[in-house]
Protein backbone atom coordinates (compact mmCIF):
# COMPACT_ATOMS: atom_id res chain seq x y z
CA UNK A 1 0.00 0.00 0.00
CA UNK A 2 1.34 3.67 -0.98
CA UNK A 3 2.11 5.87 2.17
CA UNK A 4 2.51 9.46 2.10
CA UNK A 5 6.17 8.79 2.64
CA UNK A 6 6.57 7.78 -1.17
CA UNK A 7 4.73 11.35 -1.97
CA UNK A 8 7.23 13.85 -3.29
CA UNK A 9 8.59 16.57 -0.65
CA UNK A 10 7.01 19.43 -2.41
CA UNK A 11 3.02 18.18 -2.42
CA UNK A 12 3.41 17.46 1.47
CA UNK A 13 4.91 20.75 1.95
CA UNK A 14 2.13 22.30 -0.49
CA UNK A 15 -0.66 20.41 1.78
CA UNK A 16 0.85 22.15 4.97
CA UNK A 17 1.19 25.57 3.55
CA UNK A 18 -2.73 25.49 2.56
CA UNK A 19 -4.24 23.86 5.74
CA UNK A 20 -1.55 26.40 7.59
CA UNK A 21 -2.99 29.53 5.84
CA UNK A 22 -6.91 28.52 6.49
CA UNK A 23 -5.83 27.86 10.29
CA UNK A 24 -4.47 31.22 10.52
CA UNK A 25 -7.19 32.85 8.55
CA UNK A 26 -9.95 32.26 11.42
CA UNK A 27 -9.68 32.22 15.16
CA UNK A 28 -12.20 29.95 16.13
CA UNK A 29 -12.28 25.94 17.68
CA UNK A 30 -14.31 24.44 15.04
CA UNK A 31 -12.07 25.01 11.95
CA UNK A 32 -9.39 24.15 14.58
CA UNK A 33 -10.99 20.81 15.37
CA UNK A 34 -11.77 19.97 11.53
CA UNK A 35 -8.37 20.65 10.64
CA UNK A 36 -6.57 18.36 13.86
CA UNK A 37 -8.89 15.42 13.11
CA UNK A 38 -7.53 15.50 9.09
CA UNK A 39 -4.88 16.04 10.86
CA UNK A 40 -4.42 12.76 13.37
CA UNK A 41 -6.07 10.57 10.48
CA UNK A 42 -2.87 10.70 8.50
CA UNK A 43 -0.59 9.24 11.36
CA UNK A 44 -0.91 5.72 9.71
CA UNK A 45 -0.29 6.59 5.91
CA UNK A 46 2.60 8.56 7.19
CA UNK A 47 3.79 5.87 9.35
CA UNK A 48 4.31 8.07 12.12
CA UNK A 49 4.07 6.68 15.77
CA UNK A 50 1.90 8.31 18.17
CA UNK A 51 5.18 7.54 20.26
CA UNK A 52 7.44 9.32 18.02
CA UNK A 53 4.97 12.62 18.78
CA UNK A 54 6.16 12.59 22.27
CA UNK A 55 9.56 13.81 21.84
CA UNK A 56 8.04 17.43 20.89
CA UNK A 57 6.10 17.16 24.16
CA UNK A 58 6.74 21.28 24.72
CA UNK A 59 4.02 21.84 22.00
CA UNK A 60 0.96 20.45 24.15
CA UNK A 61 1.93 23.07 27.17
CA UNK A 62 2.84 25.98 24.74
CA UNK A 63 -0.49 25.46 23.41
CA UNK A 64 -2.37 25.11 26.53
CA UNK A 65 -0.52 28.04 28.11
CA UNK A 66 -1.26 30.32 25.03
CA UNK A 67 -5.18 29.07 25.47
CA UNK A 68 -4.75 30.22 29.29
CA UNK A 69 -3.76 33.74 29.00
CA UNK A 70 -6.19 34.22 26.29
CA UNK A 71 -9.05 33.24 28.15
CA UNK A 72 -7.38 35.23 31.02
CA UNK A 73 -7.03 38.52 28.83
CA UNK A 74 -9.67 38.38 26.52
CA UNK A 75 -12.87 40.80 26.19
CA UNK A 76 -15.52 39.01 28.59
CA UNK A 77 -18.32 38.35 27.15
CA UNK A 78 -21.12 35.42 27.81
CA UNK A 79 -22.16 34.01 30.68
CA UNK A 80 -19.31 34.44 34.20
CA UNK A 81 -17.47 30.38 34.87
CA UNK A 82 -15.13 31.46 36.88
CA UNK A 83 -14.74 34.50 39.07
CA UNK A 84 -12.24 34.62 42.73
CA UNK A 85 -10.59 37.86 43.25
CA UNK A 86 -9.07 39.55 39.73
CA UNK A 87 -9.30 36.19 37.43
CA UNK A 88 -12.25 36.25 35.66
CA UNK A 89 -13.39 33.41 32.72
CA UNK A 90 -16.60 33.91 30.96
CA UNK A 91 -18.13 31.65 28.32
CA UNK A 92 -16.45 33.98 25.40
CA UNK A 93 -13.27 34.01 27.25
CA UNK A 94 -12.90 30.56 27.50
CA UNK A 95 -13.82 30.09 24.43
CA UNK A 96 -11.44 32.31 22.39
CA UNK A 97 -8.88 30.71 24.61
CA UNK A 98 -10.01 27.08 23.65
CA UNK A 99 -9.59 28.37 20.18
CA UNK A 100 -6.09 29.49 20.67
CA UNK A 101 -5.14 26.64 21.71
CA UNK A 102 -6.44 24.31 19.10
CA UNK A 103 -5.88 26.35 16.59
CA UNK A 104 -1.87 26.16 17.79
CA UNK A 105 -1.66 22.51 17.79
CA UNK A 106 -3.01 22.80 14.39
CA UNK A 107 -0.46 24.57 12.69
CA UNK A 108 2.03 22.84 14.56
CA UNK A 109 1.36 19.45 13.51
CA UNK A 110 2.07 19.82 9.82
CA UNK A 111 5.31 21.11 10.60
CA UNK A 112 6.10 18.03 12.67
CA UNK A 113 4.81 15.84 10.31
CA UNK A 114 7.36 17.62 7.89
CA UNK A 115 10.19 16.85 10.54
CA UNK A 116 9.64 13.46 11.09
CA UNK A 117 8.00 12.12 7.70
CA UNK A 118 10.73 14.04 4.86
CA UNK A 119 13.93 13.05 4.06
CA UNK A 120 15.90 16.14 4.00
CA UNK A 121 17.83 14.63 0.91
CA UNK A 122 14.49 14.64 -0.82
CA UNK A 123 13.48 17.59 0.10
CA UNK A 124 16.77 19.19 -1.24
CA UNK A 125 16.40 17.06 -4.70
CA UNK A 126 13.15 18.78 -5.05
CA UNK A 127 13.76 22.12 -3.87
CA UNK A 128 17.07 22.50 -6.31
CA UNK A 129 14.95 20.43 -9.17
CA UNK A 130 11.81 21.49 -9.01
CA UNK A 131 11.48 24.97 -7.44
CA UNK A 132 14.65 26.03 -8.85
CA UNK A 133 16.56 27.08 -6.00
CA UNK A 134 19.84 28.06 -5.90
CA UNK A 135 21.96 24.80 -5.36
CA UNK A 136 24.66 26.56 -3.11
CA UNK A 137 21.96 27.71 -0.43
CA UNK A 138 20.29 24.24 -0.98
CA UNK A 139 22.86 22.34 0.08
CA UNK A 140 23.67 24.11 2.78
CA UNK A 141 20.94 24.10 4.10
CA UNK A 142 21.07 20.28 4.05
CA UNK A 143 24.11 20.49 5.34
CA UNK A 144 23.06 22.22 8.26
CA UNK A 145 20.08 19.99 8.71
CA UNK A 146 21.98 16.74 8.66
CA UNK A 147 24.30 18.32 10.98
CA UNK A 148 21.81 19.10 13.68
CA UNK A 149 21.63 15.21 14.88
CA UNK A 150 25.93 15.07 15.17
CA UNK A 151 25.68 18.24 17.67
CA UNK A 152 22.83 16.98 19.82
CA UNK A 153 25.36 14.00 19.88
CA UNK A 154 28.35 16.36 20.34
CA UNK A 155 26.29 18.24 23.55
CA UNK A 156 26.29 15.12 25.39
CA UNK A 157 29.46 14.07 24.92
CA UNK A 158 30.84 17.30 25.87
CA UNK A 159 28.40 17.11 29.48
CA UNK A 160 29.91 13.51 29.97
CA UNK A 161 33.78 14.94 29.49
CA UNK A 162 33.30 17.32 31.55
CA UNK A 163 32.13 15.04 34.51
CA UNK A 164 34.42 12.48 34.12
CA UNK A 165 37.30 15.86 34.57
CA UNK A 166 35.26 16.57 37.56
CA UNK A 167 34.57 20.05 36.07
CA UNK A 168 30.46 19.39 35.51
CA UNK A 169 27.38 18.14 37.65
CA UNK A 170 24.33 16.17 36.99
CA UNK A 171 22.25 18.04 38.94
CA UNK A 172 20.06 20.96 37.86
CA UNK A 173 21.47 23.88 39.28
CA UNK A 174 25.25 22.93 38.55
CA UNK A 175 24.05 22.04 35.07
CA UNK A 176 22.63 25.63 34.11
CA UNK A 177 25.93 27.07 35.79
CA UNK A 178 27.89 25.11 33.25
CA UNK A 179 25.64 25.38 30.65
CA UNK A 180 27.71 28.86 29.01
CA UNK A 181 30.84 27.14 29.04
CA UNK A 182 29.66 23.73 27.48
CA UNK A 183 27.98 26.16 24.76
CA UNK A 184 30.94 27.78 24.30
CA UNK A 185 32.57 24.63 23.72
CA UNK A 186 30.07 22.92 21.12
CA UNK A 187 30.33 26.43 19.39
CA UNK A 188 33.88 26.04 18.54
CA UNK A 189 33.53 22.48 17.57
CA UNK A 190 30.58 23.11 15.06
CA UNK A 191 32.58 26.29 13.49
CA UNK A 192 36.04 24.07 13.35
CA UNK A 193 33.24 21.52 11.61
CA UNK A 194 31.81 23.60 9.49
CA UNK A 195 34.94 24.87 8.29
CA UNK A 196 36.12 21.15 7.57
CA UNK A 197 33.18 20.76 5.45
CA UNK A 198 33.35 23.78 3.33
CA UNK A 199 36.66 22.87 2.36
CA UNK A 200 35.70 19.55 1.92
CA UNK A 201 32.68 20.28 -0.46
CA UNK A 202 34.95 23.18 -2.40
CA UNK A 203 37.09 20.11 -3.02
CA UNK A 204 34.74 18.39 -4.50
CA UNK A 205 34.20 21.12 -6.72
CA UNK A 206 31.10 22.67 -4.86
CA UNK A 207 29.91 25.54 -7.28
CA UNK A 208 32.54 25.15 -9.94
CA UNK A 209 29.43 24.94 -12.55
CA UNK A 210 26.51 22.92 -13.45
CA UNK A 211 25.39 20.26 -11.23
CA UNK A 212 23.79 16.71 -12.09
CA UNK A 213 21.96 14.75 -9.23
CA UNK A 214 22.00 11.46 -8.37
CA UNK A 215 18.54 11.21 -7.98
CA UNK A 216 15.62 12.99 -10.19
CA UNK A 217 12.79 14.47 -8.37
CA UNK A 218 9.85 13.50 -10.13
CA UNK A 219 5.74 13.87 -9.27
CA UNK A 220 3.17 11.46 -9.16
CA UNK A 221 -0.70 11.15 -9.26
CA UNK A 222 0.13 10.66 -5.23
CA UNK A 223 1.41 14.15 -5.31
CA UNK A 224 -2.07 15.24 -6.65
CA UNK A 225 -3.37 13.49 -4.02
CA UNK A 226 -2.01 14.94 -1.32
CA UNK A 227 -1.96 18.19 -2.32
CA UNK A 228 -5.38 17.85 -2.94
CA UNK A 229 -6.01 16.78 0.16
CA UNK A 230 -4.47 19.85 1.85
CA UNK A 231 -6.80 22.16 -0.03
CA UNK A 232 -9.94 19.98 0.68
CA UNK A 233 -9.03 19.85 4.42
CA UNK A 234 -8.30 23.67 4.38
CA UNK A 235 -11.65 24.50 2.49
CA UNK A 236 -13.73 22.20 4.75
CA UNK A 237 -12.67 23.48 7.65
CA UNK A 238 -13.38 26.87 6.98
CA UNK A 239 -16.57 26.06 5.26
CA UNK A 240 -17.37 24.34 9.11
CA UNK A 241 -16.79 27.14 10.79
CA UNK A 242 -18.97 29.27 8.80
CA UNK A 243 -21.82 26.75 8.93
CA UNK A 244 -21.33 26.63 12.81
CA UNK A 245 -21.23 30.93 12.69
CA UNK A 246 -17.94 30.67 14.37
CA UNK A 247 -15.94 31.80 11.49
CA UNK A 248 -13.69 35.24 13.14
CA UNK A 249 -11.25 36.48 10.34
CA UNK A 250 -8.12 36.79 12.07
CA UNK A 251 -8.24 40.69 10.37
CA UNK A 252 -11.66 41.34 11.43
Amino acid sequence: MNTLRRANPLSLLAAAVAVTLAVLATVDWVSAVVVLAGELALLPLLRIRPAILLRFWPVLPAALLAGYATALLAEKTGEVLVQAGPLLFTTGSVAAGTAIALRGLAIALPGLFLLTAVDPTDLADALAQKLKLPERFVLGALAAVRLVGLLVEEWRTLGLARRARGAGSSSGLARLKDFPGQALALLVQAVRRSSRLAAAMEARGFGAGPRTWSRTSTFSPLDAAVAGYGVLLGGGAVAAALAAGTFNFILS
